[in-house]
């Protein structure tokens, strides 16, 4: 039987992972487009030889793109950055490569693109990630009938840089938080990645939208506890007011990387809720019963408690 073509944008990411190693065990042959593609060997371990392949790619360079995706079933697109660095702007990733990707889509055979976008893209929004967002939407779904949008909330992990950072901060005695009552549904990677490929599987929810979120709305100070009790920890949790915030963001956007929070996400922090509307569909029209992140992170943050493994419960 002929294996089914994936190629995976951003692949060799932290959603890339899981969702290479679950389309793999249902025989999909990836092509994984990744810059570095060196350092991504790893991934090459999920599956036989010859199942993956990994593509050096520059998010400036079209034709290699179009190469790649001109024989796949299906594609993916999982390419997303959370701060502007002086080469990578909003609009350029978020934006521009849908709007490439769904071109070269509508001149092949793809039978599919799935565009990993998040839960608050708005084109309305004063903050440019999620009007970039909203905008790589409207360029997929106007250039590919065949586009399917997948937005989530939070994604949390054992490699994630949200539970991982806030795990890091508690050698501080006090945890400032902007946007302490700020709620969201994390929602655990590989339900996300289980996600992709049930949509990618489904017929006929083609120009349809997916919100995935956890079980759990939590606002991020509650979230901020969780984590701190989950390594057994004691720090006191502050509110940091948001004029402090874009004020010190302001500062340290100039760093090549923002410590914590950049301006950008100040804005995000002041708009609504990231959390599953009931505009669109949800994870549960794709038949999955998300985990509990809560519950989960205690499967990897246990490196942070003193003993590590050791440590008493």
């Amino acid at each position: 039987m002929k294996n089914h073509i994936c190629t995976i944008l951003g692949g060799g990411g932290f959603i890339g992972r899981y969702l290479v190693r679950n389309l793999t065990k249902k025989n999909y042959r990836c092509i994984i487009t990744t810059r570095k593609a060196f350092q991504k060997g790893y991934l090459k371990t999920q599956a036989t030889p010859g199942a993956i392949e990994l593509l050096d790619w520059s998010p400036n360079n079209f034709n290699d793109l179009e190469e790649a995706i001109k024989n796949s079933d299906v594609v993916v697109n999982l390419i997303g950055i959370l701060f502007e660095t002086r080469k990578q702007k909003f609009f350029n990733i978020h934006s521009k490569i849908p709007e490439a990707v769904s071109k070269i889509c509508s001149n092949s055979d793809v039978k599919k693109f799935i565009h990993v976008s998040a839960i608050g893209a708005n084109e309305n929004s004063k903050s440019l990630y999620q009007k970039s967002k909203r905008h790589g939407e409207i360029n997929a779904f106007k250039n590919f009938d065949k586009t399917v949008v997948i937005r989530p909330s939070v994604v949390c992990g054992a490699e994630d840089n949200f539970t991982n950072l806030f795990s890091k901060l508690s050698m501080l005695p006090i945890i400032p938080v902007v946007g302490i009552n700020y709620k969201f549904q994390p929602i655990l990677v590989s339900d996300v990645a289980d996600a992709i490929v049930k949509a990618i599987e489904v017929k006929n929810n083609e120009r349809k939208i997916y919100e995935l979120g956890g079980p759990k709305k939590i606002s991020f100070g509650e979230m901020v506890k969780s984590i701190l009790n989950t390594i057994n920890k004691k720090r006191l949790v502050v509110e940091m007011p948001m004029a402090l915030a874009k004020i010190q963001s302001s500062i340290t956007d100039l760093l090549p990387f923002p410590p914590i929070l950049t301006r950008d996400q100040c804005e995000i922090l002041s708009e609504a809720d990231n959390i599953v509307s009931e505009e669109h569909l949800n994870i549960k029209d794709l038949n999955i019963e998300p985990a509990d992140v809560e519950v989960e992170m205690k499967k990897w943050l246990w490196r942070y408690k003193d003993g590590g493994q050791f440590a008493k419960v």
